[in-house]
């Protein structure tokens, strides 16, 4: 089966840390776009029914719910095995009735730390969020946390970590701080500057640190590591992001929104300005590569990847290598990575797609 992805680019404020294609825009662009995605879904070539929605941002909770409707009668069949909305804490109406899953962007639980990012939520109105969703009796909902951030301690982390036990979410996504040039926060850390906290960057060292505290701590919550950033309860992984690591077929419509599909992937364009003004908003269209690919993002998963016999062939000086330092652990006919290797995934990573 496969799964749809929805980019929704709109959101009330800019946070320092983003550097996905979002922001705040005119009023006027929300219109325009919505006529775009309802013109790419409509030309879409439909070889099966997708089973999964994800509609993420932005802040998709703040579409209205009648243009959600709209957008969603696009589709095709609509008995998702899961449909998932992210929210904003503080930005959640109503949840429609076509979604049983929420992904909150709480980030963290120290009001101090949300401030400097430019957040406008408190740990209490997250609390009350999840209230909200468990009365609307969605249980299935993912907290998403970054490590990293201004001003953040092992002290303070441990806050979010004790919030986190005390609401109890069946998910959770761990993210360390990335630090690139399309993030305002990202941009003064590489030209050091002093601007929205760049300077009180926790060192690496302390973000690897939280990462594996929170590993530790989850686990004893009963919410294990399934792939690098996301720990969920037994039977809570998420099915659509699952597709992403499995080279399982999705389709992606809105700004910066990617595909995959039939061995291809492809791109659309990444503003919402750009998106909406183009009759295609393809980029970009380059076949697979199988041997690479598995490797890059099966390794991200808990349970790793079984190599084919010319895998292992192509790979087995760096598997062999990778062995013997300890960064892979091998079960049976199975690699995954080790607790050490996933700290280093990304070196390793890119060993495999220079191969």
């Amino acid at each position: 089966m496969a799964g749809v992805y929805i980019s929704w680019p709109f959101c009330a404020q800019k946070c320092t840390y983003c550097n996905f294609a979002s922001g705040v825009f005119p009023k006027a662009l929300e219109g325009e776009y919505v006529d775009a995605l309802i013109r790419e879904i409509r030309a879409a070539e439909w070889r099966w029914t997708p089973d999964t929605l994800y509609i993420g941002g932005g802040t998709p909770s703040l579409i209205d719910h009648e243009i959600l409707d709209r957008l969603l009668r696009e589709l095709p069949g609509h008995l998702w095995a899961e449909a998932t909305l992210e929210a904003a804490p503080g930005a959640l109406a109503p949840i429609s009735p076509y979604f049983n899953r929420v992904s909150l962007g709480a980030q963290s639980f120290v009001d101090a730390e949300l401030r400097r990012t430019g957040r406008k939520h408190t740990a209490a109105i997250v609390e009350e969020n999840v209230a909200q969703l468990r009365a609307q009796g969605i249980a299935n909902f993912n907290i998403d946390l970054i490590a990293g951030l201004p001003g953040q301690t092992a002290g303070s982390w441990e806050t979010s970590l004790e919030w986190v036990a005390r609401l109890d979410p069946p998910h959770v996504s761990v993210y360390m701080l990335e630090v690139d040039e399309d993030s305002r926060l990202g941009l003064e850390i590489l030209n050091d500057g002093p601007r929205y906290g760049a300077r009180d960057i926790p060192a690496d060292e302390a973000i690897v640190a939280m990462y594996e505290r929170a590993t530790e701590r989850l686990h004893e919550l009963g919410i294990e590591r399934y792939e690098i950033s996301n720990f969920a309860k037994p039977g809570f992984e998420s099915k659509h992001n699952l597709k992403y690591w499995r080279l399982e077929p999705y389709i992606g419509f809105g700004a910066d929104a990617h595909s995959f599909d039939d061995g291809s992937r492809w791109q659309n364009v990444e503003t919402a300005a750009a998106y909406a003004a183009t009759a295609d908003p393809r980029i970009e269209l380059t076949r697979a590569n199988p041997d690479e690919e598995r490797f890059f993002v099966g390794l991200r998963l808990r349970e790793g990847i079984e190599p084919s016999p010319s895998e292992w062939l192509a790979h087995e000086p760096a598997i062999t290598r990778f062995l013997n330092q300890g960064l892979f652990e091998k079960d049976g006919p199975r690699l995954r990575l080790s607790p050490r290797g996933i700290l280093l995934s990304n070196e390793i990573f890119q060993e495999f797609l220079a191969a």
